[in-house]
């Protein structure tokens, strides 16, 4: 737990910093994993301020993400993590409505080391996650997202867990 904690402050003094520069947006989540187990999922967004490739078909951009994510689950089987990931998006050109496609790595902290019987074999975990949906004009986004906990081997076991969510994500 206190790893937990310890890589939650470090997180948060780095999101921080990066408030300090970037506007920040907020994420709101529900999804379920593949055995039905139900997530609820909150961040924190802030963009690169910087794009690639832009033409008239769209432009590849990106954002921090921090969040916390509570794994639904009888009383020995709950559990929380937090992450912290970069990703890019490919969002493409429209006038009030925008779609995307979104892909990231990055790295997550679980309080426990099993999630409805997937033995995660550590807490730190790396997070993967492709997603796709619509961005509107005023700052808002609504998506869906795929993401896989896995800690690529590095201790065993390694039964990995996925969460599917629909997302709404607002501008500040």
């Amino acid at each position: 737990m206190k790893k937990l904690f310890s890589l939650a402050a470090v997180a948060a003094l780095s999101v921080g910093q990066m408030a300090a520069v970037h506007a920040v947006d907020f994420t709101v989540a529900v999804g379920q994993t593949d055995e039905s187990t139900m997530t609820y999922r909150l961040g924190a967004q802030f963009d690169f301020n910087k794009s690639w490739f832009q033409t008239s078909v769209g432009r590849l951009t990106g954002y921090w993400d921090a969040g916390y994510t509570y794994w639904e689950g009888d009383e020995s089987s709950s559990n929380h993590s937090i992450s912290l990931a970069p990703v890019f998006v490919y969002e493409f050109a429209g006038e009030s409505v925008k779609p995307y496609v979104e892909a990231g790595i990055g790295v997550a902290a679980f309080e426990n080391t099993e999630v409805e019987g997937n033995r995660l074999g550590s807490s730190f975990q790396f997070e993967d996650r492709l997603g796709a949906g619509l961005r509107f004009a005023g700052g808002h986004e609504v998506g869906v997202r795929a993401i896989h906990y896995s800690n690529a081997g590095i201790k065993k076991p390694n039964d990995g867990v996925e969460s599917y969510a629909l997302h709404y994500r607002m501008a500040f």
